[in-house]
């Protein structure tokens, strides 16, 4: 294959990922998750810092900070970004991941099964093979699967 060809393919694929629609799915959530973003961070800066800082008794949060042996740790930025990073995500993971996962398990509740694992290496193979395409081990069918 010629260098020419190559590109001609990397294009070609560029091209197909681009026009997708998945990639307009993406560019909503990039703009919805900015918008949430702000939302949580003026929460944490302007409700749940003042109150960790009142119990701390500062004025301010982001001037929290303790000094070892003359080093000064400001712990006011760390503290914030912490319970920033919390709250996203358990955001994400309440109302996307969870959500998600119990539809999924919903719609795959009734469809047969028609994979299993061989017990000899765990790989996934047919429900009918009779021995593992990937360590050969002989395997017994579902349906006449020895009772012992």
């Amino acid at each position: 294959m010629s260098s020419t060809n190559q590109g001609d393919t990397r294009v070609k694929g560029f091209r197909e990922f681009i026009t997708r629609g998945n990639l307009l799915d993406l560019a909503v959530a990039v703009v919805i998750g900015a918008a949430f973003t702000a939302i949580v961070t003026a929460i944490v800066k302007d409700l749940i810092t003042p109150l960790i800082a009142a119990i701390w008794g500062t004025h301010s949060f982001a001037s929290l900070s303790f000094k070892v042996n003359g080093s000064p740790f400001a712990i006011g930025d760390l503290l914030n970004a912490i319970i920033y990073f919390l709250i996203v995500a358990a955001v994400v993971y309440f109302l996307i991941v969870k959500p998600m996962a119990t539809l999924t398990a919903r719609r795959n509740r009734h469809v047969a099964a028609t994979t299993r694992d061989c017990p000899e290496c765990l790989s996934s193979i047919p429900i009918a093979a009779s021995r593992c395409m990937y360590c050969t081990a002989q395997v017994y069918p579902v349906a006449t699967a020895p009772r012992g």
